[in-house]
């Protein structure tokens, strides 16, 4: 979840480390660190708090040097202090280290180092990677890190700096993401594309289990075991305005606005000349092998948990295939049943989610076909996966996911309108039809986004509340779940998002004046249904702000507020109405002055269980 950048070149490497974790603070953190060798010394500064903090005593005493390390920390092991901030130093403070994850065995290893003489510091699990890779240095870098993450249980992205070879950083990763870009006479090291896209678009992926030598004019990387790779850099074809606010006020906001055009980016390419069918050349499957699927395998986690629950839905209503999904966390420690002829669908934005990697690998080992669906080529969940299906919603910079999760529902339709072809369960013109009302989302989307004034203006009455409570039924209680998550995640107000069947078994006793519901009521099979658990509301004096369809004189016979999308049909309903609850929840943290784009206590990326 934290941040690293590493630079080495000709240039100076503070404010490149800084720029660098600025790019990075999306991921979260709460305190933050560099390192910068020069002239045989190492120095280090480090504070807790926000990056500004730390860069406005860097602006006051500069630390000069053209090799240097730096990161952003979240937390795991100590609180939030000076002390326990990154880069950690050895004993000698001639080795500086850099890590994201966990190590698991860290109090043994711990133990023994302090009976071999060696003083700790920090509450720390990364410190004793300083220390251990110090036991095991004799003059050769590369070697005494490779020897100690041998050592290593847990996960980790980790830069090592040394003094002592000031032409090199040595980088290496298990379980958690990091990059190495090229440049001319530099190089640098990160671990998300953000960091790098203002100096270098050539990068080079490094794998689970890989080690990296890093100098000015490049990197040699091998296995732990010392067998040498050979990989061509990868292209990134994001430039650098992608991922900057192009005028918004927050990343969020304009995210939001990016939909449109993203989700319109992921249907191209995958509809046939004549609109009629879905061609999905990312998936590894012959239609054979997909009519012997008996079982669809949803893991995710998060958002990316409610765009598979809406999949649950289109997979079962189109293809007729039977869906279990599960929260990644949940089903990594249960025995659920999975064999060859179990499509494992796996869900994330990153590419990078620890629980759902660790489930997704369990599933495969059961022999179930992975296919993943995910937003970052060259992420370890399209490495590892047998299919990938890219949704193309380039760079999301918020925390709270928004166009990742309106172009993974989109990823997921054409999915299920492929397989339906395929199993026969679906005819043509049926097909051509869900096709047609498809490719109309994007058009509709821009429409939503017209109700941004009506939207601000509820918000703004309704950010003193301090609870929510969120109804959807059929497809749309995926979206009450998610609406419901996105005004916790970034107002920090209570909210829950449930079955609107479910009143009567609970949900009902919130409901009073000062508890406001927002109803997702659109036309389709549960309308009438909806419309009652409305009047059940409205019965007990509760407000209702509803999400209904733009011509529909009923619905506002029983809501107080309604926010109007377009009609389109009813399993693709969420694209449209998880729209104005995304703007709904950025006003409300908006209007209360919240820090939007990195909520408290959340990361962009959870990498570490």
């Amino acid at each position: 979840m934290c941040g690293i950048v590493g630079y080495i070149g000709d240039a100076e490497a503070m404010p490149i480390l800084l720029d660098g974790l600025r790019k990075l603070e999306y991921r979260g953190y709460d305190s933050a660190g560099i390192a910068v060798l020069s002239e045989g010394m190492v120095s280090v500064a480090r504070r807790q708090g926000k990056l500004e903090r730390l860069a406005g005593e860097m602006q006051a005493n500069p630390l000069l040097g053209r090799v240097g390390i730096g990161h952003t920390c979240w937390a795991t092991h100590g609180v939030p202090s000076d002390t326990n901030a990154h880069p950690h130093a050895d004993c000698t403070g001639r080795i500086v280290v850099v890590h994201n994850g966990i190590i698991e065995n860290y109090l043994s290893l711990r133990e023994r180092l302090e009976v071999d003489g060696h003083v700790f510091t920090s509450e720390t699990d990364t410190e004793v990677l300083a220390h251990l890779i110090e036991s095991r240095f004799i003059g050769d870098l590369y070697d005494a890190v490779r020897q100690s993450l041998l050592e290593v249980v847990g996960s980790y992205a980790v830069v090592v700096l040394c003094r002592d070879i000031p032409d090199t950083l040595v980088a290496a990763r298990l379980h958690s993401p990091l990059i190495l870009g090229h440049g001319r006479g530099e190089q640098f090291v990160a671990s998300d594309v953000p960091a790098l896209l203002a100096y270098t678009r050539q990068v080079t992926y490094l794998q689970n289990g890989e080690i990296a030598v890093v100098t000015r004019e490049g990197a040699r990387v091998t296995r732990l075991d010392g067998t040498e790779i050979r990989r061509e850099p990868a292209t990134i074809a994001w430039d650098a305005a992608a991922a900057e606010k192009g005028g918004y006020k927050h990343f969020m906001l304009k995210e939001i606005h990016e939909q449109p055009a993203v989700i319109a980016e992921t249907l191209r390419g995958r509809m046939g000349e004549d609109r009629a069918h879905v061609h999905l050349p990312g998936l590894k499957l012959s239609p054979d092998e997909l009519r012997k699927i008996t079982k669809v395998l949803v893991i995710a986690c998060g958002t990316a948990y409610h765009a598979g629950f809406v999949g649950k839905y289109a997979f079962e209503s189109l293809a007729r295939v039977p869906v279990e999904i599960d929260v990644a966390s949940e089903l990594r420690y249960r025995t659920p049943i999975v064999d060859e002829h179990t499509l494992a669908l796996v869900i994330s934005q990153s590419g990078e989610t620890a629980d759902t990697l660790a489930a997704m690998r369990d599933a495969k080992e059961h022999g179930a076909h992975v296919l993943a669906v995910t937003n970052v080529v060259g992420s370890s969940v399209d490495r590892d996966a047998d299919s990938i299906l890219y949704t193309y919603a380039g760079p999301e910079i918020a925390v709270a996911s928004t166009k990742a999760y309106t172009t993974q529902l989109m990823t997921l339709y054409q999915v299920a309108l492929y397989l339906a072809e395929v199993r026969g369960t679906l005819d043509d013109d049926a097909r051509a039809r869900f096709i047609e009302a498809l490719q109309r989302l994007p058009e509709q989307m821009a429409t939503v986004l017209e109700t941004e004034p009506l939207v601000k203006k509820l918000a703004e009455a309704f950010c003193g509340v301090h609870d929510t409570l969120y109804l959807g039924r059929g497809v749309n209680f995926p979206t009450a779940l998610e609406g419901a998550l996105k005004l916790k995640e970034i107002s920090y107000i209570h909210a829950e998002g449930y079955a609107a069947g479910e009143m009567k078994h609970g949900p009902i006793a919130l409901i009073t004046p000062q508890c406001p519901t927002v109803a997702i009521a659109v036309p389709g099979g549960v309308y009438e249904k909806m419309l009652s658990n409305i009047k059940e509301v409205k019965a007990r004096q509760g407000h209702v702000i509803a999400v209904g369809a733009t011509d529909d004189p009923d619905l506002r016979k029983y809501a107080d507020d309604i926010i109007p999308i377009p009609r389109t049909a009813e399993l693709f309903t969420p694209v449209l109405a998880i729209v104005p609850l995304q703007l709904f929840s950025y006003y409300c943290a908006d209007t209360l002055g919240l820090d939007i784009d990195q909520p408290r206590n959340l990361a962009k990326s959870v990498t570490v269980e």
